[in-house]
């Protein structure tokens, strides 16, 4: 029987550091899970991990930011021990500016918000804004104090420059100086600490000169994009946007993504396009001289998006990148080298069911909205066209869909199982439900919509039920 070729080919590492995402504030794994978590990362050769806290932390600044079941001290501090027993450098990213939901939602906070309706971003001259960080800074230090970098997002800030008085200050001062009077004391602050702070780079784009110079003195930058090539992604990024900043003397880091890019609703990710842009990156990260690659991981589109691609159905896809940043290159044999790695290392039973059973629960969710948009247009057709009544064949549809929400139910009762203990059965319940309640509610409507318009079709519905 022929041996595997090894799944990591080259010798040494084409670029330093390999950094993992976890974005806690969707689908969160339990607290063993999350410690053994880092003995696969450590397994799949990434040299670091981003962690995303959001609500998931045990916040003492205001322990309304925790979620039901945010990690106690205990659990933040052995995930610092185990990673530092696998020589994984933990960085942690606490919001700075946009996707500040968790904070900006609570009504002892509206005053910081940079439109009254909006709670995804900061008004960077609000009173109190930059000291409210600090606090969520400090608190995270206090668990984590020997971190050697600390990433603040600052990202996607939508409507920054919105309020009046922002919009003012830019008018004066320009985007990059508003920017730096809300991030520059806590870069000093870390600076201080002699901790390197990372920001993401959306917002730097069209920053000038003085502004960019300034930051690359105390802060590395990450530019970020998750389709195709990352000089192709046209103003998002682009060759000649890093050339400027390295021009100025900006540190830059990657940001791929081995899931969470796929859709805000999505189950699994799409292998080819993060094998395609993990690709990319690397070939950006050796041209420009990156200091690093990270590897994110979505689990939220924002803070009040529904959940998506649990990690434990995406370890191949993990994996994968991961040889990518190694070796700069996808390993030979492609992803099913990854899943006989996963066996290897003992983590190929347990993703071999979560993935399958993620797969049942796509499929028949994807049937099943099928059928609704179908039946939708054609509950148009009757009502604008009532010459097309009683409908017989239509109520077929309904019929199919009533069918197919079985199927619905049964996938998520596997996928339940499949995902039991290693999520909290809270934010099981809460994946299925978003994407179980939904399909149940149109349903609903369409069966009343269609008693209502054609009864007689109707009744030979219920009585097949």
């Amino acid at each position: 029987m022929s041996k595997s070729p090894p799944l990591f080919s080259s010798p040494k590492p084409i670029i330093e550091h390999r950094c993992i995402h976890l974005d806690l504030k969707g689908v969160p794994p339990t607290p063993e899970r999350l410690i053994s978590l880092l003995r696969f990362f450590a397994a799949a050769r990434y040299t670091s991990v981003l962690v995303e806290w959001e609500d998931t932390f045990p916040w003492t600044v205001n322990e309304r930011f925790q979620s039901e079941t945010a990690y106690s001290p205990s659990t933040v501090k052995r995930m610092v021990k185990t990673a530092a027993d696998l020589g994984l450098e933990l960085i942690p990213l606490v919001q700075c500016l946009g996707h500040m939901e968790t904070v900006l939602r609570l009504p002892e906070y509206k005053h910081l918000r940079e439109l009254p309706h909006d709670d995804a971003v900061m008004n960077p001259l609000a009173r109190g804004a930059r000291e409210l960080i600090e606090k969520m800074v400090d608190d995270v230090l206090a668990l984590m104090p020997g971190v050697k970098r600390f990433h603040l997002g600052g990202d996607e800030a939508w409507t920054f420059g919105s309020h009046p008085d922002t919009k003012k200050y830019i008018s004066k001062h320009g985007k990059g100086a508003l920017y730096l009077h809300h991030v520059q004391p806590l870069l000093d602050k870390l600076n201080r600490r002699k901790i390197r702070p990372l920001l993401w780079h959306d917002m730097m784009r069209e920053w000038d000169s003085a502004a960019l110079r300034k930051l690359a003195r105390q802060a590395d930058l990450v530019p970020w994009g998750y389709h195709g090539h990352p000089y192709a992604m046209k103003k998002h990024c682009n060759q000649a946007m890093f050339e400027r900043f390295v021009k100025h003397g900006l540190t830059l880091w990657g940001g791929t993504a081995y899931k969470g890019a796929c859709g805000i609703d999505a189950d699994l990710p799409n292998i080819a396009q993060h094998e395609a842009n993990a690709v990319g990156w690397m070939e950006a990260a050796q041209r420009h001289g990156f200091a690093g690659v990270i590897a994110t991981a979505w689990s939220r589109y924002w803070t009040s998006a529904c959940q998506n691609e649990p990690i434990d159905g995406a370890l191949d896809s993990a994996l994968n990148v991961g040889v990518i940043l190694h070796d700069g290159k996808p390993p030979k044999g492609g992803i099913e080298a990854c899943r006989r790695e996963l066996k290897r290392i003992g983590e190929g039973i347990r993703f071999g069911k979560v993935k399958a059973a993620l797969d049942k629960m796509s499929e028949s969710q994807n049937h099943a909205w099928t059928l609704v948009r179908v039946l939708r247009r054609m509950l148009v057709t009757l009502t604008r066209d009532p010459r097309r009544l009683p409908a017989g064949f239509t109520v077929k549809h309904l019929k199919n869909l009533q069918d197919q929400m079985v199927h619905v139910e049964a996938a998520s009762g596997n996928l339940r199982k499949a995902l039991s203990g290693l999520m909290e059965p809270l934010w099981i319940d809460r994946y299925i439900e978003e994407r179980v309640e939904s399909l149940r509610e149109e349903f609903d409507l369409l069966e009343t919509r269609y008693r209502q318009i054609s009864p007689e079709a109707h009744a030979a519905l219920i009585g097949k039920k």
